[in-house]
């Protein structure tokens, strides 16, 4: 009896033995397909379809060509986070997470593919290729929220001084896009420009002719950032915003003369861009007297919060 009790023990041992490894290679397997961060991340990625431009871009790497579009790389690296953060929150925004497309224009957001960038850049591509990417890397996946809802994080080259106003621009008022000071772009290259046309040039722009005794007469109304919200000459009426597409202004702070002796219309503008939320310039200039990304998008838009998105969710 004792033998018997022992042979089947003995065979007990060999069969858990035998099958150990097996139960030990299964959960491990499991273990690594359940927690590997790389599986999640990329079942969770964004991807941007820009117009233009063959299949789908990662989110991140949009980001890379766009702050390379949109602001100058000679730019302090916290000044290019505070762009990176809000060309991710306005791309996320304008596509619906990747669900519609995005054209790379001054309309949306201009984007550079890598070998625009390298034709551009050309011997210096290796060194700034590299500060816009750890700009990005840094502040990856970060966007800015009001009321827990992504913002329209408009942005512009240049202020005349003070930022416009969601409300001034549009007529519609968002809290996060109210004017604020912004004087330091006053040493902006683009913060004062000319340009003149002849009265025979300017009156083939216009769907009126204009006589020089018009410009006398002419009224431009401002809004409070001192921008032109609407220009009249007699019952002929134009919002700031049409006489700046009608004339290719850089914005809509100009200042309209004729000289009778030359005979030429000149108009004089402040500013780059329509104003609106951060001025690029602007976050330089913060950025090199020590501010951090963070202190400056929360200057330029208000009421925010900068979180980390969780594509999982979306």
């Amino acid at each position: 009896m004792k033998n018997w009790i022992m042979i089947i023990a003995v065979i007990c041992l060999i069969g858990a033995l035998y099958m150990l490894p097996v139960a030990f290679s299964e959960r491990r397997i499991d273990d690594h397909s359940n927690n590997s961060p790389q599986k999640m991340e990329n079942a969770c990625e964004i991807f941007i379809e820009v117009e233009g431009q063959k299949g789908k871009i990662p989110l991140e790497t949009y980001i890379v060509g766009v702050v390379a579009a949109e602001m100058p790389v000679s730019f302090d690296k916290e000044a290019l986070k505070a762009q990176a953060i809000a060309a991710r929150t306005y791309a996320l925004k304008t596509t619906n997470y990747g669900k519609k497309a995005i054209a790379p224009t001054v309309a949306r957001q201009v984007y550079y593919n890598k070998e625009q960038r390298k034709a551009n850049w050309t011997s210096n591509f290796p060194g700034n290729e590299k500060k816009i990417v750890e700009a990005i890397t840094e502040t990856e996946g970060q966007v800015l929220l009001y009321n827990n809802e992504l913002i329209t994080a408009m942005f512009h080259s240049t202020s005349n001084g003070k930022t416009e106003s969601a409300y001034g621009y549009s007529g519609n008022d968002l809290p996060y896009l109210q004017s604020v000071t912004s004087m330091s772009d006053q040493a902006s290259p683009k913060f004062a420009t000319i340009k003149e046309w002849t009265l025979a040039e300017w009156n083939a722009l216009w769907p009126v002719k204009w006589q020089a005794n018009d410009f006398s007469r002419m009224q431009l109304f401002l809004n409070d950032s001192g921008r032109v919200e609407r220009l009249q000459l007699g019952k002929n009426v134009w919002l700031g915003r049409e006489v700046r597409t009608l004339l290719q202004l850089p914005s809509t702070d100009f200042k309209i003369s004729y000289n009778k002796n030359t005979g030429k219309v000149q108009v004089a503008t402040k500013g780059y861009g329509h104003g609106v939320g951060m001025s690029q310039y602007g976050a330089d200039a913060m950025a090199r007297e020590g501010k951090n990304a963070s202190e400056i998008l929360h200057y330029y838009y208000q009421q925010i919060e900068i979180k980390k998105i969780d594509a999982c969710l979306k």
